[in-house]
């Protein structure tokens, strides 16, 4: 047997446990059922404990459910920002609960810590969309024009980039090379919206979210009519005619300073949608309109794959370090332009 299957046998919702994870579930119960609690609030408090025997920080990005991102997460927010605020920790271990170009990201900033992912099929259809190979490619068709790469991508198109961007910078990164015309990788709906504010001739590629490339205008529109009053703010990797019927647009982070700068009655946030629940969490006052897309790389990232991950120390991610240096560089190159937040 193993470790696992061992203390899974043993989880219970005691009294004990009850008392130790009701601070929490005082914070999520608007969105988190309460027939569920018991089913969770074993593997939090078990978890809770390990990381700390670990020397563990677990990172959550926004697209987690309620009971990781509010439940477990010592740092939550976009994918950059986490791993930023992990180098800057002393713990030994870093958990991403994440996909796993991001796990690639924080050990890239943080190459003497072990960064373990829960479950490695929690990929990406943005990051897979590109290999390095084409990368160069690129580069021979469009000789002297500089690439600029969204940091939702693997560490090979990191290391194979001049510099990268998040959503929320991408124009002035663009703007600050000086050049009249640059490759945009990966997220072509991202790239579209950077055209549509800069001078700069965009060369894209044909890269999609799928879960921000699924939302549809008319729906928004109905959206509308059906909840009047209603406030859309969408994710630059949305489609552009879903973008035009926004109100606003912005990054994941973004998004939540938008929310809490506004305070809008009623609001659908046209993203992946577990982060409408977790925003929930800290603006009761705020009705969210949620238009259901989930991310199934994201929802790969489980309670018990989290537990298993730390009790067992896997999967461990590991960059090349000649990949790791040159991705680096890249993200530097960005963070000596602008402000690296929002993903």
């Amino acid at each position: 047997m193993t470790t696992f299957e061992t203390s899974r046998a043993t989880l219970e919702y005691t009294p004990a446990v009850a008392a130790a994870t009701a601070e929490v579930y005082e914070r999520v119960r608007a969105v988190v059922p309460p027939l569920e609690w018991p089913v969770h609030a074993p593997y939090i408090d078990a978890i809770q404990r390990l990381k700390k025997t670990r020397g563990a920080v677990v990172l959550a990005h926004n697209y987690q459910t309620p009971e990781i991102f509010h439940g477990l997460a010592d740092l939550s927010g976009d994918s950059l920002a986490l791993a930023q605020q992990a180098a800057e920790t002393d713990a030994d271990v870093i958990v991403m609960c994440g996909v796993h170009f991001m796990a690639e990201t924080a050990k890239i900033l943080s190459p003497e810590k072990t960064v373990l992912i829960p479950d490695l099929e929690a990929g990406c259809s943005l990051a897979s969309s590109i290999t390095a190979a084409d990368v160069r490619l690129l580069r021979e068709r469009y000789p002297g024009a500089p690439v600029v790469t969204y940091v939702n991508t693997s560490a090979e198109i990191k290391a194979e980039s001049d510099i990268c961007c998040t959503s929320s910078n991408a124009v002035e990164i663009v703007e600050s090379l000086g050049a009249g015309r640059v490759i945009f990788l990966p997220d072509e709906f991202l790239g579209r919206y950077v055209a549509g504010r800069t001078a700069v001739e965009i060369i894209l590629w044909h890269g999609h979210c799928e879960v921000h490339e699924r939302f549809r205008a008319e729906d928004l529109r109905a959206y509308r009519e059906s909840y009047p009053g209603i406030q859309i703010f969408a994710h630059p990797e949305c489609p552009p005619d879903v973008l035009a019927e926004a109100d606003y647009v912005g990054s994941t982070s973004g998004l939540i300073r938008h929310v809490e700068a506004t305070r809008p009655e009623r609001v659908m946030l046209v993203t992946e949608c577990s982060m409408s629940d977790n925003v929930a969490v800290a603006h009761p006052e705020v009705e969210f309109i949620r238009p259901c897309e989930l991310c199934p790389h994201m929802k790969q990232i489980t309670l018990p794959k989290i537990l298993r991950s730390l009790e067992q120390m896997q999967h461990e991610v590991t960059v090349a370090p000649d990949v790791a240096d040159r991705a680096r560089l890249a993200v530097e190159r960005m963070l000596a332009v602008g402000r690296g937040a929002g993903g």
